[in-house]
């Protein structure tokens, strides 16, 4: 039985390093919100809805800066600058509600803006596509923000 002051996970990093970053839950959510981020931002580059240049602008914000800062949080976890710190713990749990929070807003927009452009048939599809893989990564985010609460709990 673990002493009351011994960490939770032993001597042992609950952050991934290295290629154990693509098999640990939920850190391995990193490669499908990269990948799904990375499409909502392919379909929402590639139309343009007329006269809602601004709030498609803030859909756009959060997939690109959402994509950037997951790619260079991966990064980071494969190559171990992380060090086994707890403050790490924090960052990720940080990151991870904060992108959630912001997937949403750009996912209820995006939806919004495309019902409101149904009728203009060249740019509905991708659209769509468009709302479809936002909720899809808000859920993932999600998802990975709520392990990642779990485990900074587990470790403060």
């Amino acid at each position: 039985m673990a002493s009351a002051g011994s960490p939770v996970y032993g001597n042992t990093s609950p952050l991934p390093s290295g290629i154990s970053t693509f098999s640990s839950f939920p850190d391995l959510l990193m490669i499908f919100e990269f990948v799904f981020g990375g499409l909502v931002w392919t379909l929402i580059a590639s139309t343009t809805l007329p006269t809602t240049g601004i709030l498609q602008g803030w859909v756009m914000f959060v997939a690109i800066g959402c994509f950037l800062f997951t790619l260079i949080l991966m990064l980071m976890y494969i190559l171990g600058v992380h060090g086994g710190k707890s403050s790490w713990i924090t960052v990720d749990a940080f990151y991870h509600c904060i992108a959630a929070l912001f997937y949403l807003s750009a996912s209820v927009l995006q939806a919004y803006l495309t019902v409101a452009i149904r009728y203009v048939v060249q740019i509905y599809p991708e659209n769509v596509a468009a709302v479809v893989f936002a909720y899809l990564t808000t859920m993932l985010y999600v998802i990975h923000a709520y392990f990642s609460l779990k485990r900074w709990k587990a470790t403060s």
